[in-house]
């Protein structure tokens, strides 16, 4: 069985996260979304806030759990039973940064393969900090997040 884990702080999840988790539903039999507990981060929403969202926006795919995880990528992986990483890239900014964590955890434990996967072009841009950034000024973020996040943000920012 092949089981991979799509690592994040999903702050708040995007449509960009679950295309990379509906393409990867298709080619692994299971897939574990580990949202990174980190608290060196001022994230929007707890950790128990991001599971939940993601709980929802998963609920439609069957091999698709949501888990949180601390620490060491490389640590994760043994606890999730799962041979490998799935990370997204949008651009080459993101190649850079997470072509040097696959070659570190590599480093750290060679037993496991990072795979990228690149998103549908519609989500190329979106990313969580510009959906915070642009929901913080007031605009629309309905085409770019689950409906779930949409009004989750809005609430915390008293636009509900």
């Amino acid at each position: 069985m092949s089981v991979v884990l799509y690592p994040g702080s999903f702050d708040p999840i995007t449509n960009g996260h679950l295309d990379i988790i509906r393409r990867a539903s298709g080619l692994f039999d299971r897939i574990i979304v580990g949202v990174a507990a980190n608290a060196e981060k001022q994230p929007l929403f707890s950790v128990e806030e991001r599971l939940e969202l993601l709980r929802e926006a998963c609920n439609g795919y069957p091999h698709v759990s949501v888990d949180r995880f601390e620490g060491l990528l490389v640590d994760a992986l043994p606890k999730f039973g799962a041979t490998g990483v799935i990370r997204g890239l949008r651009a080459v900014s993101d190649f850079e940064y997470e072509f040097q964590m696959a070659l570190m955890n590599r480093e750290l434990n060679p037993k496991y393969e990072t795979l990228f996967l690149m998103p549908s072009p519609e989500y190329s841009f979106v990313s969580s900090r510009m959906i915070k950034e642009i929901a913080k000024c007031g605009g629309n973020i309905t085409p770019f997040v689950p409906h779930a996040v949409d009004m989750a943000i809005k609430r915390k920012f008293g636009r509900c």
